[in-house]
């Protein structure tokens, strides 16, 4: 027999998946990302902008801000 529906009751929609909480290294790696890309740009600047790679100059910033991006990027999936 088909439950007889009532229109006061919100359907929600969940999946496993979504309520999964994170592994046990996801906040390690994400938080070690940003501090990483962080030390990166200040190395960069203290370095008088020759430091951590020498010789591609400000691509050193490129480098440093992506990786703090992935760091961020990963907040968006913490749960």
């Amino acid at each position: 027999m088909a439950r007889p529906s009532n229109d006061d009751e919100p359907i929600v929609e969940t999946s496993s998946a979504d309520s999964a909480p994170n592994p046990v290294w996801f906040k390690p790696v994400m938080i070690g990302l940003m501090l990483l890309g962080l030390v990166w740009v200040l190395v960069f600047y203290i370095s008088g902008m020759q430091f951590p790679i020498p010789g591609i100059d400000a691509w050193n910033l490129v480098i440093g801000f992506g990786i703090a991006f992935v760091g961020f990027l990963m907040t968006t999936r913490w749960r």
